[in-house]
């Protein structure tokens, strides 16, 4: 049997003992590595930036798993995907249910929601009047149609013909539903429970420019998102945004257009009257707790415009950044929520 020495360490055991504890120390206090992920996905692209200390084992299934949610979302929601669900929904018949998966039904159930709050301005049925304008997945050259057909398309324009029962879905009327201006959004949810499924707790999810972030940077820094400058020939910053457990979508003309005779058309289109808007509103971003919202807000108020729009902001509390086109250049409008997460660039 060995018994515990009574005596007291000599010199040189000490000094080892005290590099061991100086070790084990630091290896506590090691920075988190950091580690990104990208790649393309819904017609542009996603990053992924997260910090832990994985092996390569780990880091093949954090990368499988993730690139699984977004391929999920895409092969649920994408109308360019003739399989997809969602484009199996719009060719049935009028009247005939149709079973969703959980993850389409809620995303519907959303975008009826935000149709109500918006008075229309947000309406996923929209999709015939997109295509029409050449903004969807029939792509044609840069045209601007002619009144009858828009208003043959804008007839079947109405979320109010989408009746969802838990997740079975009924239209009641030959509605084409396009997803696209909330289903990214809900990608980078995908995403983001994904990580946290996986135990990852210091992240930012970035999918075509929609965000979503978890915990902070190692030191204890937020996440520091910029607003980009709305103009189309150079990328620059407007202002800078601090996240916490949030997420943030904008929306925006300044990128996607066509032009026409000296006239640009904007890829945003009014459900209410089936023309691009234009107003001068052209940047609107928005941050909410989950992307879904943020990213469908981002387009209804961006349909609303500056006053309208606004307004809606701050009779709903949303945190939303507007940024005017004016006489004089550029003017920006803040709602009351969304104070808290500015940060100045200087």
């Amino acid at each position: 049997m060995i018994e515990a020495s009574t005596r007291r360490p000599t010199g040189p055991i000490l000094l080892g003992l005290a590099l061991l504890l100086l070790v084990m120390l630091t290896a506590c206090e090691r920075e988190p590595q950091s580690y990104r992920l990208e790649g393309p996905i819904f017609g542009t692209g996603f990053h992924v930036t997260f910090f832990g200390d994985y092996d390569d084992a780990r880091l093949d299934t954090i990368e499988t798993r993730v690139k699984a949610s977004l391929d999920h979302v895409d092969q649920l929601m994408s109308t360019y995907k003739t399989d997809s669900e969602l484009s199996r929904f719009n060719r049935a018949p009028v009247g005939e249910p149709v079973s969703l998966s959980p993850e389409t039904a809620d995303v519907v159930r959303e975008s009826i929601r935000l149709g109500e709050m918006s008075d229309g301005a947000f309406d996923v049925t929209v999709g015939a009047v997109v295509n029409l304008w050449g903004f969807g997945p029939d792509k044609h050259p840069d045209r601007v149609p002619g009144q009858a057909a828009i208003d043959e398309a804008l007839a079947n324009v109405d979320y109010h013909a989408l009746e969802l029962d838990g997740n079975t879905l009924t239209k009641t009327r030959p509605v084409y539903v396009d997803l696209s201006s909330i289903a990214k959004g809900y990608g980078v949810d995908a995403v983001a429970r994904t990580l946290d499924e996986l135990d990852i707790t210091r992240y930012l999810v970035e999918v075509g420019g929609e965000i979503r972030s978890r915990g902070d940077k190692p030191g204890g820094e937020p996440w520091r998102v910029a607003v980009e400058k709305p103009v189309s020939n150079e990328r620059s910053v407007q202002r800078i945004i601090e996240l916490d457990d949030a997420a943030v979508a904008t929306s925006g003309d300044y990128r996607n257009y066509f032009e026409e005779d000296g006239k640009r058309y904007s890829h945003t289109i009014d459900p209410r009257t089936g023309r691009p808007v234009t107003h001068h509103l052209v940047s609107v971003t928005v941050i909410a707790d989950d992307c879904m919202t943020a990213d469908g807000l981002a387009t209804a108020i961006d349909v609303l415009g500056p006053e309208a729009g606004f307004g809606m902001a701050q009779r709903e509390n949303l945190a939303v950044y507007l940024v005017v086109k004016t006489a004089n250049g550029f003017e920006t409008r803040t709602s009351k929520a969304f104070e808290d997460f500015l940060q100045d660039t200087d």
